[in-house]
């Protein structure tokens, strides 16, 4: 079988590679900037600590995954997080134990090194870099595509995953509609002592303070900071001396000193665009990231999106590539990464165009977005929750199942991440067995205090593991002492990904073997 192709060797097409190289899926890696290269503003390729990105807690699990764990050590899980305005506290989050766990904020160099690193040492991966296309050209079962050089490269598959400008996009002649600048921001990087130590913090002017009086302050460690000033609309050029000017009189505010100290590590523009391609898929070719789309106002996070990409498309196409000649589901289990990532971007889009003008001015705010003020919204945003910022509930999960019960988890969500035991004995986070297989996890109280040989024979167990072992989909079994909302006997059925399939009442044999065939898109009655 032929490797997989992924165009771009940025962020999210290294996380796709690694994740299809956990499913022994081999991948031909091409970007087009020989290493040491220049970035696409023209500064030389090196950190830059304004360029960051905000991760939510399953990519930052899904980046473990992949091995990156690594990546925690070189940002910073917020504290907390407070919005501000005129000095006063709107809202006040803190992560912890009782409130889950928190955002990371991490610089995009860092990511995209230790991904990188990881890519070069994988038997699955091969990275060409310096390799720019200039041709594509499709077959029922492959792709080939030319590079500059004139080498031709023959994949099962392709996946575009090289940016804004896709070169990929532009030979499928795929359009890319959308809105230019819906934000600008004035961007810095200091190492200042600020006083809200480890917290993200946004900081609202009062009210008629004019344009510019918003900014978000996230760390990044080491008393290292990220700070965004909200840029008015149609605002001109931002000299280094006026971005310093605005740097020093926030400080002054925010320290309470005349002359704060701090040190400018760096500086930039960021503009948000909101771009949503026409289509993310021609045959054998795919979309993802920054090729597909473009969010990023209200303070999401466009990085973490396209992860989320990588995530959901990884089983999907790890599957296919290994079931090629077995059977014909594979069209319709990838056109469910179209349907579920594009549907889900396209809300995202839709819900920040309704929102957006009723934060950028005064009065009426409480009443007019479901009850929430604006800084609840923004708070959303910032922390990746709610209905700007939140993860998305796919509309695939299977319906008219016999024996489906309620949960604290609606299916097509994602599922909490409770602490599991595994036959062999293993106990974790279920995050932690993600990324492969399905999972069918009971809820069964009192299984830790119990011996393992006594509970692997008592109650559902013996037919449970029977019944894993003869779905339609391999699957691994897990044990939760508890889930939210789910009563004791209840049976998970859970996607690679963490989204939820459906939960059961007790072991019903022929709605899990329907649960595994209607997952992977085949006809109800197939067999494995």
């Amino acid at each position: 079988m032929d490797p997989v192709i992924i165009v771009g060797a940025g962020p999210v097409g290294l996380a796709l590679s690694l994740a299809l190289a956990r499913h022994a899926v081999p991948t031909v890696l091409l970007d087009d900037r020989p290493a040491g290269d220049a970035e696409e503003d023209g500064r030389p390729a090196g950190p830059r600590p304004a360029r960051t990105a905000v991760l939510r807690p399953h990519t930052t699990a899904f980046l473990d995954r992949l091995g990156a764990a690594e990546t925690r050590e070189h940002g910073a899980p917020l504290a907390g997080w407070r919005v501000l305005r005129g000095g006063r506290t709107q809202v006040r989050v803190e992560f912890g134990e009782a409130a889950g766990p928190a955002p990371l904020h991490v610089a995009q160099s860092a990511l995209t090194t230790t991904l990188a690193a990881l890519a070069d040492n994988s038997h699955h991966v091969e990275v060409f870099r310096g390799s720019r296309l200039t041709e594509l050209t499709q077959e029922p079962y492959g792709v080939n595509v030319r590079t500059r050089a004139g080498t031709w490269w023959h994949g099962s598959w392709l996946v575009g995953c090289d940016g804004a400008r896709s070169t990929v996009r532009k030979l499928l002649e795929v359009p890319y509609a959308g809105r230019t600048a819906v934000e600008r921001h004035a961007v810095a990087a200091v190492r200042a002592d600020l006083p809200w130590p480890g917290e993200g913090v946004l900081y609202r002017g009062a009210p008629r303070s004019g344009p510019g009086a918003e900014c978000v302050a996230r760390p990044l460690g080491d008393d290292r900071w990220r700070l965004d000033w909200l840029l008015p609309p149609g605002g001109g050029v931002v000299t280094p001396e006026a971005l310093v000017a605005r740097l020093e009189a926030t400080l002054r505010v925010w320290t309470g000193t005349r002359h704060p100290s701090y040190e400018l590590l760096d500086t930039g523009v960021h503009t948000v665009h909101h771009r949503l391609a026409r289509r993310w898929r021609r045959g054998r070719t795919l979309l993802a990231g920054d090729a597909a789309h473009l969010v990023g106002s209200l303070g999401t996070q466009q990085l973490d999106e396209g992860l989320a990409d990588a995530e959901n498309l990884a089983w999907k196409l790890g599957r296919v590539w290994h079931q090629a000649g077995r059977d014909d589901s594979g069209d319709d289990l990838v056109d469910t990464y179209v349907t579920e990532r594009r549907g889900a971007i396209s809300a995202r889009l839709r819900a920040a165009d309704q929102v957006r003008p009723l934060l950028r001015r005064a009065g009426g705010l409480r009443a007019a977005v479901r009850g929430k003020s604006a800084a609840e919204l923004l708070t959303d945003g910032h922390l990746g929750r709610g209905r700007i910022g939140g993860p998305p509930v796919y509309a695939t999960a299977p319906t008219g199942l016999d024996g489906t019960v309620e949960v604290g988890t609606v299916p097509g969500a994602r599922v909490d991440d409770v602490q599991v035991i595994a036959p062999d004995g293993w106990t974790g986070r279920l995050s932690e067995r993600l990324g492969g297989d399905p999972l069918v996890v009971l809820v069964a109280p009192g299984t830790r205090v119990w011996d393992r040989s006594r509970w692997l024979q008592a109650g559902l167990m013996p037919k449970l593991v029977r019944l894993v072992g003869e779905l339609p989909a391999r699957a691994r079994l897990l044990v939760a002492e508890t889930y939210p909302g789910a009563a004791p006997h209840t049976v998970l059925y859970v996607r690679p990904d963490g989204h939820l399939m459906a939960a059961f009442a007790g072991v019903r044999e022929e709605s899990m073997r329907l649960c595994a065939n209607r997952m992977l898109g085949r006809p109800d009655d197939a067999e494995e």
